[in-house]
């Protein structure tokens, strides 16, 4: 008996030391399968429907928090933020729309807070656009967190030859996110 409740302390003991939670804003390196939690609760500000105009266009982002989800690249555990948009041209005729999509296949993903200028980063990575891709972050311009400026920076070079838009003038290929823009909370 005593045997056994030497061996499941030692099990707890060892689970325990294994998944280790850290702050969210944690900007030093984290051992393998720790956990990166908003334990602040910082990224509920950020959640629900966002609205921004920019060339004749109107986007709607939705941005909700997963917790304790694996990120297998990153070896560890943690909270984040994901988000889904829908984009559509000042008649309401929709252009992309991807608010349908399960979590695990969000073309936005965040990331994390940045320690130099305190604004949260996303990856984007579109599939369906010959994967497009590239960097997107945000932060709020107001005390009331009501408004959140966005900054998309495109990845270069993202258009091989296998890609549909191979070839086409650059104006002609489809934005379906802006670069800078205030958004506003719905």
């Amino acid at each position: 008996m005593m045997k056994n409740l030497f061996l499941i302390i030692l099990i707890i003991t060892t689970v325990s030391c294994k998944a280790q939670t850290y702050l969210l804003r944690t900007f030093t390196e984290i051992p393998e399968n720790s956990y990166l939690k908003d334990t602040n609760n910082e990224l509920q500000y950020y959640e629900g429907t966002w609205k921004g105009e920019w060339n004749n266009k109107i986007i709607y982002i939705s941005f909700k928090k997963l917790t304790n989800t694996y990120k297998s690249s990153l070896n560890q555990y943690r909270d984040f933020l994901i988000g889904r948009f829908k984009v559509t041209d000042l008649n309401n005729n929709i252009l992309f729309d991807n608010t349908n999509l399960n979590d695990d296949k969000a073309k936005i993903t965040g990331g994390m807070f940045r320690k130099s200028d305190d604004k949260y980063g996303f990856t984007y990575v579109d599939r369906d656009l010959c994967m497009r891709s590239g960097q997107i972050f945000i932060n709020f311009t107001d005390a009331t967190k009501t408004q959140l400026q966005w900054k998309y920076i495109q990845s270069e070079n993202w258009i091989d030859k296998d890609c549909f838009y191979h070839g086409w003038v650059p104006a002609d290929v489809p934005q379906p996110l802006p670069n800078d823009i205030i958004l506003t909370k719905q």
